[in-house]
């Protein structure tokens, strides 16, 4: 098995390096920039990046910028944002970029493991699954359909770009559909583990995908809240439940 190449990006050395040296001693290829300009650069020259571990807080161009220019470059590559701030609003900033994961400073270098493996399977099982079949597929239910290779969503004939996670998450609730999907479900589909702490990091997610596909987020026609459990998707428009992030 081919080992699998990851660009480490932070213009802080001693955390490129931990990171680096974590990683290498778990067989993975490490490449290191050390601002968001050089991150392209790397990016643009090396075509087989299987994962992207992005610093926010950069000089030159800010990890925000570079995941945007990732995203319309190579909208599937898995991109995991490291940064010092924890708030709803930064995270909500990231997961809007594209970003696929977010860890906080100062962070468990376990951790980091955790997330890259858990994108990289994630990433793995999207292209495994009968790939051509699957990207020229178009999945529809009542007034949603879905355009995997594309990365879209049509509503009521509109088409919509998600991220990539956006779209794993409404593929997964489409899967679903009508039934309640708990925060741990989507956890583990989406993104490959359960943990209590990122059931905020799934609100988010789910909160930027209403404002996408929801003419009114507080009265939402597809995309229910389900309180104390999660999430119902509703693709047909004959509902009159109510829910909102």
């Amino acid at each position: 098995m081919d080992t699998l190449k990851i660009l480490v990006v932070d213009d802080e050395s001693r955390m490129r390096k931990l990171v680096k040296d974590f990683l290498t001693k778990k067989n993975f290829q490490v490449l290191e920039a050390g601002d968001g300009e050089e991150a392209m650069d790397i990016f643009y020259k090396e075509k087989d990046i299987a994962l992207i571990i992005l610093d926010v807080m950069m000089p030159k161009m800010n990890g925000f910028d570079v995941c945007k220019n990732l995203r319309k470059a190579k909208p599937d590559i898995p991109v995991l944002l490291l940064t010092a701030k924890g708030t709803i609003t930064d995270k909500t900033q990231g997961f809007d970029c594209g970003a696929d994961d977010y860890l906080v400073k100062p962070f468990d270098i376990q951790e980091v493991l955790l997330r890259v493996k858990a994108l990289l399977r994630r990433n793995t099982d999207n292209s495994s699954k009968d790939e051509q079949s699957f990207k020229q597929e178009i999945l529809k239910m009542g007034d949603i359909e879905l355009f995997p290779e594309s990365l879209e969503t049509g509503i009521e004939g509109k088409r919509i770009k998600l991220t990539p996670t956006e779209f794993e998450i409404l593929y997964c609730l489409m899967q679903h559909f009508n039934d309640s999907v708990s925060l741990a479900v989507l956890l583990d589909e989406v993104w490959g583990y359960d943990s209590d702490e990122d059931v905020r990091m799934v609100r988010v997610h789910v909160g930027g995908l209403r404002q996408k596909i929801e003419a009114d987020t507080k009265n939402p026609k597809y995309l229910h809240t389900v309180t104390n459990v999660g999430y119902k998707l509703t693709p047909i428009t004959n509902t009159t439940d109510n829910g909102q992030e």
